[in-house]
This record gives structure tokens, sequence and C-alpha cells, in this order.
């Protein structure tokens, strides 16, 4: 039910996005065996037409590795924007190909560059230039799945700036699309870690707000070490969020949502808004996603979590 319960470690490439046969990595990786192998220095294999079959197959080898290497949108989001030069370390989402559709891929090649950004970790953001305002408060969402829940509270609060990010590329270009439809100057997109971004790029204090919304609850125990809210991560939000900055949780899973409280009520830089220290019930301006009804018409439990900063 969760949208954001499989997200992806890095946009896929033009073959991934674009839905390239596997059979075609198949015959590259035959074709490059085949060139590799004893046979293929035989006098035999040296004939005009084992030549022609070989020239065939190098062929169809390089072409499938340049589909794999050249990304669909040349200007848009990096399939893996800081992976060069920051360690790889136990992530908290995982891939999750799908297609880009024609309107999604749009989007992307027009608008990428005026409200895209990718997460590469090399320099400090400015949030007031990233939005064109310097008194904007600006409130970041980890993890936005297909985007509809963050235009509908952009569109809500115009006055409040949200940095999304994720690394679904169909989201990303249907949120774009969603922003530039509803007139909504208040949305950017981030692409990449969230870690790195919130350790690398965001500057002490400058978060109003942080929202995580269905993280992926990773719920075998050995993969419990993948769960995004955790007291490292805690302790690197609270740097960047300012003193009163609201974090908001939710999810559908109810062992992860107790930990989640566990943590976080655990946490020395955060409280509970809630007086008797529990749940808190969903606040109007997070919006009933489409995917959260249908769980909800099946018996699930959403818990929402609300924690402020504490003054420093």
């Amino acid at each position: 039910m969760s949208e954001n319960h499989a997200s992806p470690s890095a946009p896929a490439t033009v073959g991934e996005q674009a839905g390239a046969p596997a059979a075609e990595a198949t015959t590259a990786s035959a074709a490059e065996a085949t060139s590799a192998s004893p046979a293929a220095a035989s006098p035999a294999a040296a004939s005009p037409a084992a030549a022609s079959s070989a020239a065939v197959s190098s062929a169809v080898a390089q072409q499938a590795r340049g589909r794999r290497e050249k990304p669909m949108f040349p200007d848009g989001p990096a399939p893996d924007p800081a992976g060069s030069h920051h360690e790889r370390r136990i992530r908290s989402f995982q891939p999750r190909r799908s297609r880009v559709t024609t309107g999604q891929g749009e989007a992307l090649r027009r608008l990428w560059p005026k409200w895209g950004l990718d997460i590469d970790g090399l320099s400090k953001l400015d949030l007031g230039e990233l939005f064109g305002d310097p008194e904007l408060p600006v409130v970041l969402e980890i993890g936005f799945g297909m985007g509809e829940a963050t235009a509908k509270m952009a569109a809500a609060d115009p006055g409040t700036g949200i940095l999304a990010c994720d690394v679904h590329t169909p989201g990303q270009g249907n949120l774009l699309g969603l922003a530039e439809r509803n007139g909504l100057d208040n949305v950017r997109v981030a692409n990449g870690d969230a870690i790195i971004l919130l350790r690398e790029m965001l500057v002490p204090d400058s978060l109003a707000g942080l929202r995580v919304y269905f993280p992926d609850p990773w719920p075998k125990k050995r993969h419990h070490k993948r769960r995004l809210i955790q007291p490292e991560f805690l302790a690197l939000a609270a740097t960047r969020m300012a003193p009163g900055a609201l974090l908001h949780c939710a999810t559908d899973w109810e062992p992860y949502a107790e930990q989640m409280l566990e943590v976080l009520s655990a946490a020395p830089d955060f409280e509970n808004t809630q007086s008797d220290g529990g749940f808190a019930p969903r606040p109007d301006f997070r919006p009933l996603t489409r995917f959260e009804g249908q769980g909800l018409d099946k018996g699930h439990v959403v818990h929402d979590l609300l924690f402020r900063r504490k003054a420093h």
C-alpha cells in the first residue's frame, strides 16, 4: 500500500527507463563471450562468414552497452550523482525500475533545468536562491512516490517551499508535471541520497520541517538496519532543522511505527507534540493518498508521528 516502500537506488538509464528487452543484454554478453572463446581464434572462425557474424555480434554488444550507459535525459537527473565521490554505505532504499511515460519524460526534459537538482554532495545549497525567496521557509520531504500528495501540500500552502527528494525517475517527472500544470512554483525536486543532501549540502538550521511519509519498512529482521528512522539519522537531521521545526513521519507498517516512536522518543533533540507521548492523528495538511485509502479499505492502520525540534 505504501507508495514509497520500494524506492530506487538510482534513476534508470535509457535501457531501463525505456524498457529495453533483456534479450539485448543477453545477446551482448553472449557476443562478448564468443569473441573471447578459443573457437574465435581457430582457422574456421577466421572464415568470411564467421568474421561477419562476429562483427555483427560485436556491434550488438556495443549498442547494448551504449543503451545502458547513456541516460535518456542528458540535462535531467543523473543516474548516481554522488556515486563517484562519496562512500558506499548501507542505504535505506532499493532499486525499483519502471518506465517513464511520454508526459513524464517531457516534463523531465523541459523542467529539470528549472526545478530539479542532483544531490552530488559537492557544494552547499542556498535554499533562498534555489526557491527565489530568501525568506521562504523550506520543508524537506524524503521519498514522495509519484508526487500527488506533495503537489497537494504545495498547493494548500504556497507560503512554504517543499524540497522533495527521491530517486524514482517516473515520480520525478510526474511531480514536475503536476507542479507546472497547477502553477506551483514552491516545489523543487532533488535527485539522489537524502543523507548526502543533509550531511553535505544543507547548512545548519536551514529547514523549517522534515517529512518522511511511508518509507520502506524493511520488514525482515536482518534488514532493519536499513530503516531510515534511526538514532544516527535523527542526530544528523536535527542539525539541519531550525528550533521548533516539525518532523512528521507516517507509516502503515505497525512494527516500524512502534520502532519510530521508540527511537524518536529517545532522541535528545526532539520532543513529541502529543501530551500522552504517543502517535498523533493525521494532520489536515497531510492529504490522504490513493494508496493510503486502498490500505485503509483493507484494514491497514496508519500511524502519524509529530515531533518538534527542541531549542538549542
